[in-house]
């Protein structure tokens, strides 16, 4: 998996006024948990580019006084008017110890009930994996080629290495739904069918009168 780095400078007060003034100077309190103790640092707003605004997963290699700390973005907070960054909470990686992290979801194939007329509906676009990081993927490839109309793909029939989901086996990922266009038009076939059934009844009368008015 890539990882990023964000250089950080050690907070000495976690006060509100000290957290305040650093918002303003536009740096992000952090914390680091994980380790023997708490490690609360500061780091530039701009440094969270590219782990937060991308659909790839990422580690973070944490540089604080000479210390680099490998880690993972357990938890971040946004302002809810200017979606600044207030706070992010990350999480110390070992290497034999299992950690919970969000990866993507990326969908291939096209699936037989889209070419049919269906829809492709998507319910995650992230999934939550827990892993030693070593086995951390940097995604999840989910094939959805065999998928009919009316099929769905379960967390339970994703195969995994080395890693196991948090969510339960019968969470559904993806799902292909009828399509609109196509109920109207499956709706349209059979109103035709339903007025040729009509005609051939409506037909059939006259000709049994000319038969009876024959004989």
């Amino acid at each position: 998996m890539k990882s990023i780095t964000i250089q950080g400078t050690k907070r000495e007060s976690v006060g509100k006024k000290s957290t305040k003034a650093l918002r303003d100077a536009e740096l992000v309190p952090c914390v680091v948990y994980g380790g023997e103790a708490p490690l609360n640092f500061s780091a530039e707003e701009k440094a969270f580019k590219g782990l937060v605004y991308t659909p790839e997963a990422h580690t973070v290699s944490i540089e604080v006084d000479g210390q680099t700390i490998p880690a993972v973005l357990q938890d971040i907070q946004f302002h809810p008017i200017t979606d600044k960054i207030l706070h992010a909470d990350f999480y110390q990686l070992a290497d034999d110890k299992p950690v919970i992290m969000e990866v993507p979801v990326r969908i291939t194939g096209r699936s037989k009930g889209v070419v049919a007329g269906g829809v492709l509906r998507q319910s995650f676009r992230k999934l939550k994996v827990k892993a030693i990081p070593a086995n951390l993927p940097d995604e999840i490839v989910v094939d959805v080629t065999p998928l009919r109309i009316g099929n769905k793909l379960y967390i339970g029939a994703i195969k995994t290495e080395g890693y196991s989901f948090m969510h339960p086996d019968n969470a559904v990922v993806v799902a292909v739904k009828m399509s609109r266009n196509a109920m109207k038009g499956g709706a349209a076939m059979q109103d035709d069918e339903d007025e040729e059934e009509v005609a051939t009844e409506e037909g059939a009368a006259p000709a049994a009168e000319e038969t009876t008015a024959a004989e």
